[in-house]
């Protein structure tokens, strides 16, 4: 019988925020809702009271109040939280006023930049005048070109303290990756970075700034900061718009004004990743994220204002903007901007104990290079703090389940995390209730009403289908840009199931109430007209030494479709007969020999969104002589003509 890796302790329980919350409501509502599952039941069942005590636990401020909790059709998306009510996103950030560390800024060459909540405050106070100055006010859109720093997290609060919109993207994104997004929204102001580091090279960005100057026409103001090239001048950039360095654009100091807006108000815009064509432009709403984030770091996470909070992210991945709304919470993070694995597999281990980490983020993918590293932090590192390790990006394996708790540390929560850039959020998350069980999410996150429905829309437990949310939740885009009869945005949500969200996890609700994901329901595999999740096979291949990671498509044949698996194989290792057998024994001996492909083939590399997933809708196509779209969406494009036209795939 198959027993849970980790266990919460009756101790750690009574700790937590999130039991504490499960006693306040049964205070508040003359319940007895005795453990998790009842409690996430009730937030299901009576939405609005729930919502109405996330915005009372964390003293959500409205300085105009709400004349409802929500109204709603009976059809999603219909709904409206909270209306009539107005806040200001920034001011939930910057509560904290005082000397208590608000972010460490840590570069890949060493560098250490600390801010304290007080600085924070000021550095918002002197940019946000500025930026008034040059004209940002409500609905403008302020964007950013930025490594994870300090100044990005500032422009963000200064911006949306102005009831202005942000949006931004990595340095990595190629120049026409950076066009299709901001060029669609048109941006006021832009911050971008001179240039920026990683994997040990200092990487210049004046020439792909200035192809980008060109093509953004509505721009009157660009901020650069020097970053990594101090020698950045003003006359380097060419363009209509006013032209400043970060540090003679404004003046720290002063205390920052927070301009009310609505609760639907556009407080980020996101993208899909873009890699079947110009990316989505996704509109996120202010209540609606400070209320999410704030249940999710707050009650999931249980991140208090003495913790220390890290994920490895870029600007360009939902994870920035949930990683910095632990400021609302009055924690400290932990900013990284470079290579994880730069100068070697330890660098963000070492980040732990340098910075006293308790909640560390990171992906699936980095769990896994670890361990094919060879790293045991457990025995090389303290890791005094760490209460919690978060991963997300794509399925967490169970051999990297067992690895965590196995050599990094065993009394800790380790929580696979799982929601997406459509919500700014997440459907199944971790619980500091809850035990860990190999290779499940925890649970599903309070208030949402996560399914998962067959072909047919009926639920089932324990058998693959569709990930669902079958009621309205606040962090629910607000729509798509430039889609005003949102057209766009029902087609991508609510085509699958009328009425009801589905955004493309092909998932399984298991019998202790947590959820398995199985990959993306686009990419699912149908050999013989059986559905396969691609992460069924990836979890077997894994266990494999000699592959450092793989990738599975279907490619259509003799009026059916065959698998095919492609593997990335250790420096030195060849494809032989005998790995092929030994690979094809794991997958038919854990799975069904639906799953054991048909053909293996051995590949240099595996192309990835820049936020690092696989992408396996972009190699189906190219197997089948259809083009990629966007690739400007993708980290590594070139890995593309690796799978073009192979001689092994025409027999």
């Amino acid at each position: 019988m198959q027993k849970p890796l980790w266990t919460p302790s009756k101790d750690r329980i009574a700790a937590t925020r999130l039991d504490a919350f499960r006693r306040f409501v049964n205070q508040r509502h003359g319940l007895q809702l005795p453990d998790y599952p009842a409690l996430h039941a009730w937030s299901v069942a009576a939405r609005e009271t729930f919502w109405q005590a996330i915005v009372d636990i964390f003293e959500i401020r409205f300085t105009e109040q709400p004349h409802a909790v929500l109204e709603e059709g009976l059809v999603m998306p219909s709904a409206r939280w909270f209306p009539g009510a107005q806040l200001n996103f920034a001011e939930h950030l910057l509560r904290r006023r005082d000397d208590h560390p608000a972010l460490v800024a840590v570069g890949e060459d060493g560098s250490r930049e600390q801010l304290s909540y007080a600085e924070l405050a000021a550095h918002v106070a002197g940019l946000q005048q500025s930026l008034k100055a040059a004209g940002v006010g409500i609905g403008d859109r302020v964007v950013a070109l930025m490594p994870n720093t300090w100044q990005t997290l500032v422009g963000m609060l200064a911006a949306s303290s102005l009831g202005a919109t942000w949006s931004s993207c990595s340095p990595d994104f190629g120049t026409q990756g950076v066009i299709d997004r901001f060029g669609q929204i048109e941006p006021k102001v832009l911050i971008a970075a001179a240039g920026y580091r990683y994997a040990g090279k200092n990487l210049d960005l004046t020439g792909k700034l200035n192809e980008i100057l060109e093509r953004l026409p509505s721009l009157q103001q660009l901020i650069v900061v020097p970053y990594s090239r101090p020698q950045a001048k003003v006359d380097d950039f060419t363009t209509e718009a006013k032209v400043a360095l970060w540090q003679d654009f404004y003046q720290a100091g002063g205390e920052p004004q927070f301009t009310a807006v609505p609760f639907d108000h556009p407080l980020y815009i996101l993208y899909s990743s873009g890699t079947t064509g110009v990316p989505k432009c996704i509109v996120h709403g202010t209540g609606g994220v400070l209320l999410q984030h704030a249940k999710e770091l707050g009650l999931h996470s249980d991140l208090h204002a003495s913790d220390t909070l890290f994920y490895y992210t870029t600007c360009g991945w939902m994870m920035w903007n949930w990683l910095v709304s632990g400021l609302a919470l009055g924690a400290t993070l932990v900013l990284f901007d470079g290579s994880p694995f730069h100068p070697d597999a330890e660098r963000l281990i070492d980040l732990i104990d340098a910075e006293n980490i308790s909640i560390f983020g990171t992906s699936a993918k980095y769990l896994a290079a670890l361990e094919k590293a060879g790293a045991k932090p457990g025995s090389s590192h303290k890791l005094a703090r760490l209460k919690a390790i978060l991963s997300t990006g794509s399925p967490l394996s169970h051999e990297s389940f067992e690895y965590v708790y196995r050599e990094i540390k065993s009394e800790l929560c380790l929580s696979s995390i799982s929601g997406g850039t459509d919500i700014v959020s997440c459907f199944a998350l971790g619980n500091p209730l809850l035990p860990v069980w190999r290779g499940e999410l925890q649970c599903k996150g309070l208030g949402m009403d996560v399914q998962v429905w067959n072909e047919a829309g009926q639920r089932v437990i324990g058998q693959k289908g569709e990930l669902v949310c079958a009621q309205h939740f606040p962090s629910m885009p607000v729509g798509f840009w430039n889609d005003p009869a949102d057209e766009k945005f029902r087609a991508a949500y609510f085509d699958t199931f009328p009425g009801v969200w589905a955004h493309g996890d092909y998932a399984e609700e298991t019998s202790h109430g947590g959820l398995v994901i199985h990959g993306r329901s686009d990419a699912v595999l149908n050999p013989g007209g059986v559905r396969i999740g691609t992460g069924e096979i990836y979890r077997q291949v894994e266990k494999i030494e000699e592959v450092l990671e793989s990738i599975a498509i279907g490619q259509d044949w003799d009026d059916d479709v065959r698998v095919v698996l492609f593997v990335r194989l250790r420096d030195g290792v060849t494809l032989t007969d005998e790995l092929q057998a030994r690979i094809r024994q794991a997958i038919c001996s854990n799975t069904t020999p639906r799953h054991v492909p048909a053909k293996i083939i051995a590949v240099a590399d595996i192309p990835r969104t820049l936020s690092g997933k696989i992408v396996e809708l972009a190699v189906r196509n190219v197997v089948h002589g259809k083009p990629v779209k966007n690739t400007d969406a993708l980290a590594n494009p070139q890995a593309l003509k690796l799978y073009r036209n192979l001689p092994e795939l025409q027999h």
